[in-house]
């Protein structure tokens, strides 16, 4: 017994208006046929109203009407079949597309209704000499394509021939004569930026002149733009709008432009002086993954290292960095009249470290901006492996603080010790928070060490601005109630929060009050 693969032609016919995805299939294929016939221009026109499409072009014409039909079969000439690989399903979306179809190219016409030619009814091709046509026109009735207008800017930006539409040529922006491309082993590329350094993190990947690969939204006159060799690449059917193996051919595309922009850089290196070329070129070195073109300058790129300008508190490290700060000298950085450090993530655990950098007056370095390989690297300390001693300076005052969010050991003092290896940096002005205490120096007042020990953000993402205000007002009230030397002013400040004078019966009395030491609660007499 033997069995063999069968089609079903009536049901492959039937089944095949389910296969395109795209209603606007319909008009890339008749594109699409116009610019493998040679045409100078196609002209496309739609009347929403009557439903009625027209492509025409000025090609080579159909030699073969017959051809037309030859589903999965191009009628194309061999050379074409194997520079492009057509799949001979494209005018079959007119079939499906139509209630009536007429095709004029040369001498012959035909005129016919689209469910008769399913029908695999045969139909006639006439003649009419009278009016020869150069190139071929098509013309179908009872088309739906709504927002055609739209979708045909859209659609020919990078196709290689004009289209006229309705009576208006389209914008070609990324068509092959409209940029200055390089040849390469994937197809044409045009790089964005290569003279100026403004690079474009953005490709728009283009097969047979249709978009194939890139992202919804871009600037149009910023962008790399790629022409693949349909030699070597192919779309999928049947709309043809993505890459088959879209994941890997994407690969290759990125491989292709990294490697185009490298040799673009290394002329850049050769020709222009160290300082222009960083300050021109760190962009794409850095988004094309070639930082090792700086292994070897003395100068460093902007935008490396930062300067610690802020109060580091546990929020957006931009609040604190500043990385538009002069590039260090290579010759202070060796000598060590520059400092530079390295840091973990700011939260409660290192904020010491930050505090430790800041008062030293380190620049920090801003991660993944240098070549592992990077001479700089031998300089910078890393501040992340140790672990900073931080001590009170001066007699210490110890308590307790508990706020809505923050609850902590209190230790006022006047000055904060922070010590990493064998060197200490003293800072009377600001708090510390390390290991679940808050040192606080004799300058400050204002109760802003509540924001080093939390970020004030809820389960939901929310910050809670209220609670950290009420918090930092309770830490200052806090700070001065502890410092007061004025045990009248001491004990008033406490008792403003109570608001004794709602209570009538308090009215115009006096009290004899003792404080004891380790009592919770002091004792109160009335006096007559």
């Amino acid at each position: 017994m033997q069995v063999q693969v069968h089609v079903n032609e009536a049901g492959a016919l039937r089944n095949q208006r389910y296969g395109f995805t795209d209603r606007y299939t319909l008009v890339s294929e008749l594109l699409q046929n116009a610019r493998r016939a040679g045409a100078s221009r196609a002209v496309v026109d739609y009347d929403p109203a009557t439903r009625v499409l027209r492509v025409e072009d000025d090609g080579c014409g159909v030699k073969d009407f017959q051809s037309l039909f030859e589903l999965h079969e191009s009628g194309w000439d061999a050379s074409l079949r194997e520079q492009e690989h057509p799949f001979g399903v494209g005018f079959s979306k007119c079939l499906y597309a139509a209630t009536r179809c007429i095709v004029r190219s040369g001498e012959h016409f035909m005129d016919f209704m689209t469910a008769t030619a399913l029908a695999r009814t045969p139909l006639d091709v006439h003649r009419d000499s009278r009016d020869p046509i150069a190139g071929t026109h098509v013309e179908l009735h009872g088309v739906e394509l709504p927002d055609l207008d739209y979708r045909m800017s859209r659609l020919c930006v990078g196709f290689p021939i004009p289209v006229v539409f309705n009576g208006k040529e389209l914008e070609r922006p990324h068509a092959p004569e409209a940029l200055s491309t390089i040849p390469t082993t994937i197809g044409d590329v045009h790089l964005a930026g290569t003279a100026s350094g403004n690079y474009s993190p953005n490709t728009l990947v283009f097969l047979q002149g249709f978009k194939v690969l890139g992202p919804s939204l871009y600037g149009p006159g910023h962008v790399n733009v790629v022409h693949l060799d349909p030699a070597k690449f192919m779309a999928r059917l049947p709309d043809r709008d993505q890459l088959i193996d879209e994941c890997e051919q994407a690969k290759l595309v990125c491989k292709e432009i990294r490697h185009q922009w490298r040799a673009i850089l290394e002329v850049a290196k050769h020709r222009l002086p160290p300082r222009e070329f960083v300050d021109r070129f760190y962009g794409p070195m850095r988004e094309f993954d070639h930082l090792d073109l700086l292994n070897d300058l003395d100068v460093l790129p902007r935008g490396a290292f930062a300067s610690l300008t802020g109060y580091p508190i546990l929020s957006d490290h931009d609040e604190i960095l500043d990385d538009h700060v002069d590039p260090p000298d290579r010759q202070n950085i060796e000598n060590g009249r520059v400092l530079l450090a390295d840091l973990d993530y700011l939260d409660d655990t290192t904020v010491a470290q930050w505090m430790y950098a800041r008062a030293k007056g380190f620049l920090v370095y801003m991660h993944r901006t240098l070549h592992p390989d990077h001479w700089v690297h031998a300089s910078i300390r890393s501040l992340c492996g140790e672990t900073p001693i931080v001590e009170p300076v001066g007699e210490p005052l110890h308590s307790r603080f508990d706020g809505i969010w923050v609850s902590t050991d209190l230790i006022l003092c006047f000055a904060v010790r922070l010590q990493i290896g064998d060197e200490a940096a003293d800072i009377g002005d600001e708090a510390v928070y390390h290991r679940g205490t808050l040192f606080v120096p004799a300058n400050e007042t204002t109760g802003e060490g509540v924001r080093q020990a939390s970020r004030y953000i809820d389960d939901n993402e929310r910050f809670r601005e209220y609670e950290l205000d009420a918090d930092r007002d309770e830490l200052a009230g806090v700070i001065l109630r502890l410092r007061s030397t004025d045990p009248a002013h001491t004990l008033r400040s406490l008792m403003q929060t109570l608001a004794l004078g709602r209570y009538p019966i308090l009215h115009g009395k006096s009290f004899r009050l003792a404080v004891e030491a380790g009592e919770t609660a002091p004792s109160i007499e009335l006096v007559e």
